[in-house]
């Protein structure tokens, strides 16, 4: 048994992809046109870190009740925790493509860790 994936809702399929894939190395796994239940056109996206089995379903906002959970997934607490196996190599490929860090690198018990914001507004722990 095993999380296949989790979805993060996101205002645009094309920002999110250019995120996760360019600033934090993931792979893009499908992006494919698909439908939503009522017949309208999405995509379906997934993304996932490089060896890694569970995946991000990239899910672009339908309504006024998704477009309020963008960035507000974990009410504002770290909810997503990304281990890398260079710190200071993701570190730094991150800060290069603008992502924004809330905290400095800091040394803790189980290694170095900095809190960012993903495209949506979520807060994730960089862990090395």
């Amino acid at each position: 048994m095993h999380i296949e994936s989790v979805a993060i809702l996101v205002d645009d399929y094309d920002d999110a992809i250019a995120f996760f894939v360019d600033a934090l190395g993931f792979e893009l796994i499908e992006d494919t046109p698909s439908l939503t239940n009522d017949g309208r056109k999405k995509r379906w996206v997934v993304v996932r870190p490089p060896g890694a089995t569970t995946a991000i379903l990239l899910a672009q906002v339908d309504g006024e009740q998704q477009s309020a959970g963008v960035g507000e997934q974990t009410a504002g607490r770290v909810g997503f925790f990304l281990r890398v196996d260079d710190f200071d190599v993701s570190y730094q490929r991150m800060v290069e493509h603008g992502v924004r860090f809330l905290t400095e690198p800091r040394i803790e018990s189980y290694g170095t860790v900095a809190v960012f914001l993903d495209v949506a507004g979520n807060k994730w722990d960089l862990l090395g």
